[in-house]
């Protein structure tokens, strides 16, 4: 059998977005109505919230004093990471100029766009890097408007460390909220930000769903489902650390879903016996999430040799790929869809979510199949422009005219005959 599943999921992740997009769409037309009150009473009713939205300077500089120079560390460390991998991004994206024919002058800009909201998600864990990861990459693409929407924690304003990682990096506004008014907040350009061109972050299935309402109005960064990784392990893997590192992904949520792929039936067996060790030593938060995650969504699937195992992770189109494996070089050439991929037993997700550089806000639920993740091409415009001279300009009128009269748009032909006539009254055309 070319493939077999020792362990199989017990449920399909089929998104929900669906059954909350009456009630997201009902919030965003109540907000849009009534403003910023409508936002702060959504904020008490949904967070028990009702102190100040915006984060003064004065909580700012609390926040500050409150971190631990520990923690303050560790957010400069991952920051600096991020800003030099978004830096090299960022010196990839180059302009240029064409000469397309004799004449015909045509060209791309890069442009940064004038404001982005940044939601840093503080529902059942508090996203530090969320904060790192999205602020960093829009002031290294050089947006000049950088706001940050982040929910408060316990009833009580955004946490500490948030706001911290938030201004180091760049944040020009932070404000307490969380949600469908969070999402709203940055795309009306409520409590003193400006309205956002582009919304970034992950979040839950109603800021997922708000983020799709307000797309077009608003650009935005991709519709993150449930986060899941696929690690491919052979005969080299230690399996302790592939259990682990299933188990680490799986306490995002009880919907997350993890895949091991081998072609080593011992390999298998061993992660299948080691994981419920590693789901019941956790805090029992987590616990319930691994445990959920891995019974209902876990897979387990054994394969004939490596070419089946990379033909079916580039079907999964995993969000993180994971490779403890023999022959790294061979993954990374082969291996085409996929949001982030960590080679060798020396990295794991853990680091890419936290600290390491490459962006965190990877595509899910296979969308790896089309799109990559967070960049800082998200917050610029690719742009074009074109000059030409008569010269060249005589033979772009002459066929845009047939073609136009040919499509039966008139008023496109008579664009370019006019220029004709003007450019060259004395020849015969």
């Amino acid at each position: 059998m070319p493939i077999e599943f020792l362990k199989k999921a017990r449920k399909k992740n089929v998104e929900a977005l669906n059954d909350v997009n009456g009630s997201v769409s009902n919030m965003l037309r109540k907000i849009e109505l009534g403003g910023e009150r409508q936002a702060e009473s959504f904020s008490r009713e949904f967070d028990n919230f009702s102190g100040p939205i915006v984060v003064s300077e004065s909580l700012v500089k609390l926040a500050e004093k409150s971190v631990s120079n520990d923690v303050k560390e560790d957010i400069h460390y991952a920051k600096e990471n991020v800003e030099k991998f978004a830096l090299e991004q960022l010196n990839s994206m180059n302009d240029f100029q064409s000469e397309i024919r004799p004449g015909l002058i045509a060209g791309q800009k890069s442009i940064p766009v004038n404001s982005a909201g940044c939601y840093v998600p503080g529902g059942r864990y508090s996203h530090i890097a969320s904060a790192i990861m999205t602020v960093t990459t829009a002031k290294v693409a050089g947006v000049k408007n950088i706001t940050v929407c982040s929910p408060p924690r316990n009833g009580q304003k955004t946490p500490n460390e948030i706001i911290y990682a938030a201004r180091l990096c760049g944040a020009d506004k932070i404000l307490t909220l969380g949600g469908v008014q969070g999402i709203a907040s940055l795309a009306f350009g409520f409590f003193g930000a400006p309205k956002s061109d582009i919304i970034v972050g992950p979040g839950n299935q109603f800021v997922t769903q708000a983020k799709r309402l307000l797309f077009g109005r608003v650009g935005i960064d991709m519709l993150a489902g449930p986060t899941d990784s696929l690690i491919i392990a052979d005969s080299t893997a230690d399996p302790v650390l592939v259990a682990t590192d299933l188990i680490s992904q799986a306490e995002h949520g009880y919907n997350s879903p993890v895949w091991l792929l081998s072609d080593d039936r011992k390999l298998c067996l061993d992660v299948l016996n080691l994981v419920p060790d590693q789901i019941n030593s956790l805090p029992k938060i987590n616990r319930d999430n691994a445990a959920a995650a891995w019974n209902d969504f876990g897979q387990v699937i054994l394969c004939d040799n490596r070419e089946l195992i990379a033909k079916e992770s580039d079907n999964i189109s995993p969000e993180h790929l994971s490779i403890q494996a023999d022959n790294l070089e061979w993954w990374l050439n082969r291996l085409s869809s996929y949001g982030s991929l960590f080679l060798g037993e020396e990295t794991t997700v853990s680091f890419g979510d936290k600290v390491s550089g490459p962006n965190h806000v990877l595509p899910t639920s296979g969308a790896a199949r089309y799109t990559g993740g967070l960049s800082v091409h998200n917050f610029r415009k690719i742009v074009t422009w074109q000059k030409s001279t008569r010269y060249a300009a005589k033979e772009q009128a002459i066929k845009t005219a047939r073609i136009s009269r040919l499509e039966g748009m008139e008023g496109h032909a008579r664009s370019a005959d006019v220029r004709l006539k003007k450019f060259f009254p004395d020849q015969n055309l």
